[in-house]
């Protein structure tokens, strides 16, 4: 008959006393980081962990402090590059300070979103950042929930009606502004602006789109129309961009309009992509056919044929900014005030004159 073995059993905080010569309950305040003890006491358990490879039962440790030294972070698609640059500064800051990041992905939907925040509130995260899919206030009861069991919450790109908390997101109202004057002084009076935000019902004038970046970029197209004496069609903004299928639906409603855009305005890298596809497989050239502008610069839009006119923004440095003032709001320290980031326009070879 076989004997079972047992699993291998890693060391205890019992086996760090034992090696530090210290008690059990002062070995496991200082692995904990809770209560007091003297810095001799706090090296002798130090030096015996690392010699054990003892690691700390983080669930046993977050039970002790109350902290898990965890962010959790929710953002629209875990494949825009756009969220992962911001992803990467988050990182960095959270690494340096203690913390690790646990990510979800909502994929723009309320009800991901909601999910991802029970898990994430179920895993006692410290706090949350979190991109929200919706500005409107009656969607967001999970988000209050947050500040509700007393974790750290901010929002990233876009803010959340009524949310009273801080928002890391870049200015684009007067950007939006400059990137359509240039397309108009180029002769372009049809431009159009595509973005996956999501909405029930077309794009009108007048229509609520809350405290978001969109609601920038429109407003800045709206005001460039009206300074040059013209005004925007309405018919040109194109929501609900959400994924290949509606870029190309959104991109054959423009094209056979009875008076089609000379210029495209992409809301993100994503949309970009896929409007610059179907734009080739219909055989138009940018800009000998159609101008194009994104916004967004990654290391691709300098290597199009002709590079691509952008809109950048301090992506980086924004989640930088969104993970360092969280960790302060965990632990009460002030944040000092919220930094503007501004957007700033990037021409290259994209933008063609309009005989």
């Amino acid at each position: 008959m076989t004997t079972k073995k047992q699993p291998l059993r890693g060391p205890t905080v019992a086996d760090v006393a034992r090696v530090a010569g210290v008690s059990k309950a002062q070995a496991a305040r200082a692995l904990g980081g809770y209560g007091s003890v003297s810095e001799d006491v706090l090296a002798r358990v130090t030096q015996a962990a690392e010699a054990l490879g003892y690691r700390p039962n983080e669930l046993a440790r977050s039970m002790n402090t109350g902290r898990s030294n965890t962010i959790g972070v929710i953002v629209g698609d875990i494949e825009n590059p756009h969220f992962g640059l911001a992803l990467r500064g988050m990182a960095d800051v959270a690494r340096q300070a203690g913390f690790h990041l646990l990510l979800s992905n909502s994929d723009e939907t309320v009800e991901e979103e909601r999910e991802a925040v029970r898990v994430m509130l179920a895993k006692r995260v410290d706090g949350i950042i979190v991109a929200p899919c919706s500005s409107l206030a009656q969607d967001n009861a999970h988000l209050n929930q947050v500040l509700t069991e007393g974790r750290a919450l901010m929002t990233f790109d876009r803010a959340v009606e009524g949310l009273p908390v801080e928002t890391i997101q870049a200015n684009f109202l007067p950007v939006a502004k400059e990137a359509t004057q240039r397309l108009l002084r180029a002769g372009h009076e049809r431009i159009a602006y595509i973005s996956s935000m999501r909405i029930a019902a077309p794009y009108t004038h007048g229509m609520t789109l809350g405290p978001t970046p969109v609601a920038q970029r429109v407003q800045g197209m709206i005001d460039a129309h009206n300074e040059a004496g013209r005004t925007l069609d309405p018919a040109l903004v194109r929501l609900n961009a959400i994924n290949e299928a509606h870029i190309e639906q959104i991109l054959t409603a423009l094209l056979t309009l009875k008076a089609p855009p000379s210029a495209l305005i992409a809301s993100d890298n994503l949309i970009a992509m896929g409007m610059l596809r179907g734009l080739a497989r219909r055989g138009l050239r940018v800009p000998d056919d159609i101008s194009f502008v994104m916004y967004d610069d990654f290391p691709w839009t300098e290597l199009m044929t002709p590079p691509l006119t952008v809109v950048a923004q301090p992506v980086y440095e924004m989640g930088r900014e969104a993970a360092r003032r969280l960790i302060c709001h965990i632990r009460q320290q002030p944040a000092g005030a919220l930094p503007a980031f501004d957007s700033w326009m990037v021409v290259r070879g994209s933008i063609g004159q309009r005989s």
